[in-house]
């Protein structure tokens, strides 16, 4: 009776939240990553300059392959695949100690601001990561700490197999899934070294892997140099970057859900924690390889908390064990769990706010051309604006005869390329190139030429923004005759201009551009 008001309880939580993240994606433009990732729908490969595909995937899926082309659509993929992740976990919970659990473990699921934005809401790869991180851990507690194999569990570790490999085919942090289940065989059931369908399955994650493989190998590995660029150790040692990766972790994950899972863990290791032993060492065993290899990378170079995020999905049903044991009937520890969640949804609507109608400029404005740096709401505002205006400035050019109808548009980065190319030049069926090197334009080395290429002699728009401005002349400045500015427009947010749009010609262009990819 009671695990039956538990599911309905967790219901209700999946339809407040899902119906929350609708709505917000029907307010919110999309972010720098999102409009990035919606080349990987635009321009479907077996993998990208980035990542693996199936962020691209989701996108076409719940777009229906961009017949439906408003932004809202290419959440909405994220936004499904977060409500089952929530009962997934739940499902979880229930499985290793109560449904009590599973409802703790679902409430601090949905508090986490990786779990229900960065992955719950937006178009990221954490997205299917996370739903086949949790996929994988739901079959792992069936399968592996079994000391007699069956055929029931063969078929459990070939199905996870194929998750673990979709989960790699999501974000490469997937391939912990496995360093996950090998530790856990090495270290308290070896019996699975012996078992053929052990392999069988890594064989099996390596076939769901193969066209990242074979994508890569076809580009001389650019993906693996790309990332492997970024973690590789120097010889400093910085305090700053290392500070940065802890703090981060606690707010990515909600610092309520981080004060609630160090408690549970102390209470583990000092075995106050009643979970079965199985269940703890399998899920620190999807903790610690992750949580500790990309930690470690930050004390040498820059790097970003969500990737250690994962990590904390198996702590926080850790967490829920305990919390649920310990105060089972506790109407106030069952307010601290759902806390996260409250915090969450309020400062969301905070955050909706100062996006979409704040009247306060929140970034610089010493000049014109960096007017609103450094102010991260400038990623989610402002774009169709920036298209409307250049909908009306190219019309005005071409009528007039200054501009060949249906110009292209020349940017020099993914960011603010992506966007431009989104809300600017695809409304109005022009092709968007990038000039600059690979590390600046990413997948755009593959998209100019699916585009044709720039073609010599013809003329081209470009469009600056004055939060990340880059004097046009010398970024283009060697591949054309010349750059003439055409208008400047007010982008405005609350009544006040919170950034600057800056519109050029780019006049004949001389066909000397090289793109990198020539060079591999």
């Amino acid at each position: 009776m009671q695990e039956n008001q538990h599911k309905k309880t967790v219901l209700k939580l999946i339809a407040i939240a899902t119906l929350i993240r609708l709505f917000f994606a029907s307010q919110i433009e999309l972010g720098n990553d999102e409009v990035y990732y919606w080349t990987y729908a635009m321009y479907p490969d077996w993998s990208h300059f980035d990542h693996p595909p199936m962020v691209g995937l989701v996108a076409q899926l719940f777009s229906l392959n961009q017949f439906l082309k408003d932004d809202f659509f290419l959440r909405l993929g994220p936004i499904i695949l977060s409500a089952a992740s929530t009962w997934i976990i739940f499902r979880i919970g229930t499985k290793i100690k109560s449904s009590l659990t599973g409802l703790y473990a679902s409430f601090l699921f949905v508090g986490s601001i990786y779990c229900s934005i960065i992955s719950g809401f937006s178009l990221t790869p954490d997205a299917p990561l996370v739903f086949f991180w949790l996929l994988a851990i739901n079959t792992i507690i069936d399968f592996l700490p079994t000391e007699s194999i069956t055929g029931k569990e063969r078929k459990k570790i070939i199905w996870f197999g194929v998750v673990a490999g979709l989960a790699m085919l999501s974000k490469y942090q997937g391939a912990f899934l496995w360093i996950g289940v090998f530790v856990y065989t090495v270290f308290y059931n070896r019996q699975w070294l012996k078992e053929y369908s052990f392999y069988l399955a890594g064989i099996v994650s390596f076939i769901v892997l193969s066209p990242v493989l074979i994508w890569n190998l076809q580009n001389n590995f650019i993906s693996f140099t790309f990332h492997t660029d970024r973690v590789t150790p120097t010889f400093e040692v910085r305090p700053d970057y290392f500070l940065t990766e802890l703090f981060g972790q606690v707010a990515y994950n909600n610092p309520v859900n981080y004060f609630l899972i160090v408690i549970a863990l102390i209470a583990l290791f000092k075995k106050r924690n009643s979970i079965e032993q199985r269940y703890s060492r399998i899920l620190l065993s999807m903790t610690i390889p992750l949580w500790a290899v990309f930690t470690s990378f930050s004390i040498f170079r820059s790097t970003l908390p969500h990737w250690t995020s994962p990590a904390f999905i198996a702590l926080i049903l850790l967490a829920a064990t305990y919390w649920s044991e310990k105060y089972a009937n506790s109407e106030k520890i069952f307010f601290w769990v759902r806390f996260p969640s409250y915090f969450l949804v309020s400062v969301m609507f905070v955050a909706f706010y100062i996006i979409n109608y704040s009247p306060f400029q929140l970034g610089k404005k010493s000049q014109i051309t960096d007017f609103g740096e450094y102010d991260f709401t400038q990623d989610l505002y402002g774009w169709k604006q920036i298209g409307e205006s250049f909908k009306s400035i190219s019309d005005r050019e071409e009528k007039a005869g200054r501009m060949q109808v249906g110009s292209g548009v020349i940017s020099y980065k993914w960011f603010p390329g992506a966007h431009l190319d989104f809300y600017a030049a695809r409304p109005s069926n022009r092709s968007l190139f990038l000039v600059g090197d690979m590390n600046d334009i990413h997948k755009y080395a593959w998209i100019n030429v699916l585009r044709g290429g720039i073609t010599k002699g013809n003329d081209y728009y470009h469009i600056a923004v004055s939060n990340v401005y880059s004097d046009p002349n010398g970024q283009f400045g060697k591949f054309f005759e010349k750059i003439e500015p055409l208008d400047t427009v007010e982008i405005k947010r609350g009544g006040n201009i919170m950034r600057y749009a800056f519109f050029y010609r780019l006049k004949n262009y001389n066909g000397t551009f090289i793109n990198p990819l020539a060079g591999q």
